[in-house]
């Protein structure tokens, strides 16, 4: 089981930056896909990247080219590298397994783009 606490979320101007930090627990974290999502007010809950146990990495069409998802398996954290930052991509960020578990989600992290 991954129990996940994200962080790194905030206020953001657009065309700003932000970098998210997902810390997991488990000493078998470095097995596991991991999986940035987002959900706007409103709206379901998406994937928005994906890395897997190997380094190999997803992005949502209107991700590419702005995030980048990384993996430390030595410290057990997935990140979240977003460039250019939209108004669109204000929403709440979970980092879960990939495909996600219903009992590894955490709290999210905030992240408000302003234009």
């Amino acid at each position: 089981q991954v129990q996940v606490v994200e962080s790194g979320g905030g206020l953001v101007q657009a065309g700003g930056s932000l970098r998210l930090s997902c810390a997991a627990s488990g000493r078998t974290f470095s097995i596991y896909a991991m999986g940035w999502f987002r959900q706007a007010p409103g709206k379901e809950r998406k994937l928005v990247a994906a890395i897997s146990s190997g380094g190999s990495t997803y992005y949502a069409d209107s991700m590419k080219d702005r995030f980048t998802i990384s993996r430390d398996n030595a410290k057990n954290t997935v990140y979240l590298q977003m460039n250019s930052l939209k108004p669109e991509d204000t929403a709440v960020y979970y980092c879960n397994t990939n495909p996600p578990r219903m009992d590894s989600w955490g709290k999210g992290t905030l992240v408000t783009v302003s234009s």
